[in-house]
């Protein structure tokens, strides 16, 4: 067996086998030969509990972290985004819909990042306003420089930005994966509800550990 059909044959997780799949035929796709990691919005506003953005997410960041370093030890490419704005003009709608976007302002401490999970000098940082990582960004453009031809999704929250950059990292026709265990949401059911429908429609969802085993076979 390949190791992409390998890859293919455990990309359910455990969740998705207690639940009824649609009638809906839905294949995996797999890992590409060129992949990169991108994380989003992994900044204290998102991940520290005391934050109106935030929520409680220690395991969550361990994942990201041991995620991070095999990607970087396998000179793969890692992307980060943070979300910042920087005049009071920019998503103006969307800031007004969620207030507490309002506290993402540059240099502020909610959009720095942990000293373990920080954009380093080789890695690519994205500027974003949205929910999306590609939305009105150079990430596609980024990646198709880097001859990327799938994209490795971690990050918060699985029904915010997490889902709006898988659709379209589909959209913009590269494989996308979900790292089950590195993403998450302040609220449980939507995390599941989306991860659900990531898989069913638009996505693998697969466990880090499962990414780290295709990406040391090939």
């Amino acid at each position: 067996m390949s190791t992409r059909n390998a890859f293919r044959t455990s990309c359910i997780s455990d969740f998705f086998k207690t639940i009824r799949l649609s009638s809906l035929e839905s294949n995996s796709t797999g890992l590409g030969s060129s992949p990169a990691l991108v994380v989003v919005d992994m900044c204290r506003g998102f991940i520290d509990p005391s934050s109106p953005l935030g929520f409680q997410c220690d395991e969550l960041i361990q994942a990201n972290i041991k995620l991070v370093d095999k990607f970087k030890q396998m000179n793969l490419p890692v992307i980060f985004t943070t979300t910042i704005y920087r005049d009071i003009s920019e998503a103006s709608v969307f800031r007004a819909k969620i207030p507490a976007l309002n506290i993402l302002k540059p240099d502020s401490e909610h959009t720095s990042f942990l000293a373990e999970l920080s954009p380093g000098s080789e890695d690519i940082l994205i500027e974003k306003k949205f929910a999306s990582s590609f939305f009105e960004t150079t990430l596609a453009l980024d990646l198709r420089q880097m001859n990327v031809d799938s994209v490795v999704i971690s990050g918060v929250t699985t029904s915010g930005c997490v889902r709006a950059t898988a659709l379209d990292s589909l959209q913009n026709n590269f494989l996308t994966v979900v790292a089950e265990d590195c993403v998450g949401d302040r609220d449980l059911n939507a995390h599941r509800a989306n991860l659900f429908d990531l898989q069913s429609k638009y996505a693998d969802v697969v466990h880090s550990e499962r990414i780290i085993k295709s990406l040391l076979q090939k």
